[in-house]
């Protein structure tokens, strides 16, 4: 039996096909976690059944999928942790003590689509026993978000609560999936502030998570005091990884793609394969991580089994392929005309922004005043309607939006050295006002012309003083070399004072490389502001071949 976890970014990243990159794990059950929605390709594969469970409030955002062999068929098989999603036969039960969270809060952490438990069966030394499979994707913990935090903290705890309840009601219990927490120093690339580092949180509950052989003495001291006495939390399981390789370094399975860390493996080990202990003693026969493999920022982590897995003939309920939209079966119309009632709409998951929430409730709610005055003003398609212009203003033209409002313009002997952009407050004379539009031709389509109004203006007036005029309509053909040469200049200076590129990149100190630009996305008094840095990706201090610390912020005025 073989067991793969991998997060990637997207259950369609492959454009090769899903049957083929499931092929080339080769692995019996295939958990995965997946930011992307499902269609009928990735839902029904050749050869394998699938269980999904998703966001119920925000599209694309989370979500986990366990693709089993037909080999591998589950006798049972439910979405989240705390039976709530649960309303059909085959559901795997054993749900644990839920006194210590609200209902809300139960129904909010499995909201978000992150748990899908598959239960089989399996053959273990002659005996027939039962193995549970929890396919997880923890939350994470945005440092600007601190309810994120304490959902991730309850998330643990929920997930730690099922998985005993599992164990206890006599399955053994397999926990695979991104976890979102380096565990020890040695799962860090670059475990800053050493002191503080086990101070974590997370890293605080791994530590009464998992099982160490030290307990062992402890076990036997608590097993002779009285069964009242619980003071002590034990362990139950065993991270697998560091089971068969408890002091390899450097063995991370995610990496930033934003700064290239992959490169320089500048990375964390978050994702995991816990066991219970017994099991993971007597069964388990290797672990692994494969950096190799790409397609996303996380690495997959398989697992090896010395018992053989025993195929259940059908899969439980929830398998993909009984879906409606997948099963093939004529659905009524009535499904897809249902009147939704907004107020008993499915609660959306507290760990997302107010904004957030508004959006997916009411799309439009943000900008209804907007939409209900524009559905008003514009005619229904197919019908012609009668349009009237309610100002007798012209309208503007592209120059308008860039460059002070025109006035009246004195003409100068040395045209060339005249800036067409310079003028007083005083009111246009309306002979320049009409040799302007004379020499626009009377109409406003032709771009060039347009942008190049100032420099006509100033030598329209010009022969307006020796007494010469100016004909309507007169073509462009006409100007003298002079003149175009007049215009260019001045609608070259125009432009590129509005559309100025980027500023030139600076060479690092370090590596005399040329630099990257970036910009300030997090919010705060420096959000929006553009930087340079190192065009290296990035790694430990001690790298050479990793970026340097040249930093630069660029300057506005360049």
């Amino acid at each position: 039996m073989k067991l793969v976890t991998w997060n990637i970014n997207g259950i369609r990243t492959f454009k090769s096909g899903i049957k083929k990159a499931l092929d080339s794990l080769d692995a019996d059950i295939i958990c995965r976690s997946y930011r992307d929605l499902l269609d009928e390709r990735t839902a029904i594969v050749d050869g394998y059944n699938s269980y999904f469970s998703y966001s119920r409030g925000r599209s694309g955002y989370s979500g986990v999928a366990t693709y089993c062999r037909d080999n591998a068929t589950p006798s049972a098989a439910e979405e989240g942790l705390t039976g709530l999603l649960t309303n059909h036969e085959g559901a795997v039960g054993c749900y644990g003590d839920h006194r210590d969270f609200s209902s809300e809060e139960l129904q909010l952490l499995d909201n978000e689509g992150r748990a899908v438990i598959t239960q089989h069966k399996i053959m273990c030394q002659d005996t027939e026993q039962t193995v549970t499979v929890i396919n997880v994707y923890c939350p994470r913990a945005d440092p600007d978000k601190p309810e994120r935090k304490q959902f991730k903290l309850q998330f643990y705890k929920l997930l730690q609560c099922r998985a005993e309840a599992l164990l206890k009601g006599g399955s053994h219990v397999i926990i695979l999936g991104d976890v979102n927490t380096s565990h020890q120093q040695i799962d860090h690339c670059d475990p800053r502030d050493m002191e503080d580092f086990a101070e974590n949180p997370g890293r605080k509950w791994l530590n009464s998570f998992l099982y160490s052989s030290a307990q062992e003495e402890e076990e036997e001291e608590h097993l002779k005091e009285s069964e009242t006495t619980n003071c002590v939390q034990m362990g139950k399981f065993i991270d697998i990884f560091r089971y068969f390789h408890p002091t390899r370094t450097n063995a991370f399975t995610c990496w930033s793609t934003l700064t290239g860390a992959r490169q320089t493996n500048y990375g964390t080990r978050i994702d995991y394969i816990f066991a219970d202990h017994r099991l993971a003693q007597e069964q388990f026969s290797g672990a692994d991580i494969m950096p190799e493999v790409e397609g996303s920022d996380h690495c997959p982590v398989w697992a090896h089994l010395k018992c053989s897995l025993l195929p259940c003939s059908k899969p439980p309920p929830l398998c993909t392929r009984y879906l409606p939209e997948f099963a093939g079966k004529q659905q009524k119309l009535s499904r897809f005309l249902v009147k939704v009632d907004q107020k008993s709409k499915e609660a959306l998951p507290g760990s997302q922004e107010e904004e957030e929430k508004r959006e997916n409730m009411n799309p439009f709610c943000g900008d209804s005043k907007k939409r209900s005055s524009a559905s008003e003003s514009t005619a229904p398609k197919g019908k012609k309607s009668k349009t009237t212009n309610t100002s007798s203003k012209p309208r503007g033209n592209l120059l308008s939006f860039f460059k002070p409002k025109l006035t009246d313009v004195k003409p100068c002997e040395n045209t060339p050295g005249l800036d067409p952009f310079i003028s007083s407050h005083s009111k246009p004379k309306a002979s320049a006002t009409s040799e302007l539009r004379s020499g626009m031709g009377g109409t406003t389509e032709h771009t060039e012309l347009v942008v190049d109004a100032p420099s006509q203006l100033c030598t329209s007036s010009a022969a307006g003083e020796t007494g010469s005029a100016v004909k309507a309509k007169q073509p462009a053909s006409r100007l003298t070399e002079g003149q175009s040469d007049v215009k260019k200049g001045a609608s070259s200076v125009f432009w590129k004072s509005v559309l100025h590129g980027p500023p030139p990149a600076p060479c690092c100190k370090v590596h005399r490389e040329p630099c990257v630009l970036r910009t300030v996305k997090k919010d705060g008094p420096n959000m929006g502001k553009q930087f340079f840095v190192c065009g290296r990706p990035q790694g430990h201090a001690s790298n050479p071949e990793a970026r340097c610390n040249f930093f630069m912020w660029v300057d506005k005025g360049k």
